[in-house]
């Protein structure tokens, strides 16, 4: 599989990469070691010593450099080697590793896996919602032994809920729901509204509607490539306009580590002008939403995988529903984005 290189991915939560310590992450088969300088900037180089291969990520932090834990060379976080405690000490000028491009915003620390010239920190999306500064945000952390692009399938396809969430996140309406589909440059927006619905009870309490109303409920989600999806999700009882009634901005954000694996962010984010109250709130839907992905979608999407094996999804012929035609114009605008970073010929 190509992936998309000259674009930003999700690589970590800006927590999980702490003060004097090492974190390693495989991103698009690369491995990678984050850490954070003297200054608390987050780095990010490849994770493989140029001398004997070994794991940069199983050595020490000194100061602002990785020292590997095999024969002590050291790399700054520009993939300098900056220390060589053998003989005297004289630096080979082979002993460098790749250094990637890695910007902290939204709660995130974006990396860039192409071509270091070309990374502008201006196209990673817009996720601000996510911004701590004015939101509370609650945050959660998946492994999925699935290819990237089935999850974003998933989510730009929210029809499979009324079967796979029935007691969680589904309800009857949602297979009837009215749908729609727009191409916004390389954007796309897959929206779908249920009228006169009976949501699952915990959706009430969510969104403090009385139990039982029926609402006419929404889920619109911007996908930008590769996976990085903002999913919008509100109601508002029935016969009502839908800026009287409550949306919740749902993040989701999904990064391939292999061909058939992936790492998956997501969370629920409240203004923090709702008070104090609703950072307890958004940690608490977190953990609520957090079960139906790991236990219904996870289970599912990874069935999905062992049935396709190593064929392309395209190569298996699928069969298609009126619910995939956002999903379908992600992937053809993703097909479309790696195709021209082919080489001439190469397409």
């Amino acid at each position: 599989m190509s992936f998309l290189r000259n674009v930003w991915y999700a690589a970590a939560w800006g927590n999980e990469i702490k003060a004097g310590e090492l974190f390693q992450r495989t991103l698009l088969n690369e491995p990678v070691v984050f850490f954070r300088d003297t200054q608390g900037n987050a780095q990010a180089i490849a994770d493989r010593c140029p001398h004997r291969f070994a794991p940069l990520g199983m050595g020490i932090l000194k100061g602002d450099a990785v020292r590997c834990p095999y024969h002590g060379l050291e790399f700054d976080g520009s993939g300098t080697c900056v220390h060589n405690p053998h003989g005297d000490g004289a630096i080979p000028k082979a002993a460098k590793v790749k250094a990637y491009p890695l910007v902290e915003r939204y709660s995130l620390l974006w990396i860039w896996m192409g071509d270091a010239q070309l990374a502008d920190a201006t196209l990673i999306p817009d996720f601000s919602c996510m911004d701590e500064a004015h939101w509370y945000v609650g945050k959660r952390y998946l492994h999925a032994r699935a290819n990237y692009v089935l999850e974003t399938d998933n989510i730009m396809d929210l029809s499979h809920i009324e079967f796979l969430h029935p007691s969680t996140l589904g309800g009857d309406g949602v297979k009837s729901a009215l749908t729609s589909v727009q191409e916004e440059g390389n954007t796309v927006w897959s929206n779908r509204q249920t009228v006169a619905e009976i949501m699952p009870e915990f959706l009430y309490t969510a969104w403090n509607i009385p139990q039982g109303t029926p609402v006419d409920r929404w889920i619109d989600v911007r996908w930008d490539a590769p996976a990085n999806m903002l999913l919008f999700s509100g109601a508002v009882a029935t016969g009502l306009p839908r800026d009287k009634g409550v949306s919740t901005p749902i993040p989701h954000l999904f990064t391939p580590e292999t061909e058939t694996t992936t790492h998956y962010w997501f969370s629920v984010c409240f203004p923090k002008a709702m008070g104090e109250f609703a950072e307890r709130f958004a940690d608490e839907q977190a953990a609520a939403i957090s079960r139906p992905f790991a236990d219904e979608d996870l289970p599912m999407l990874e069935a999905q995988q062992r049935m396709m094996g190593a064929a392309s999804f395209w190569d298996l012929k699928p069969v298609l529903l009126i619910g995939d035609a956002g999903a379908v114009r992600a992937r053809r605008v993703l097909d479309r984005m790696i195709a021209a970073e082919q080489p001439a010929g190469a397409q």
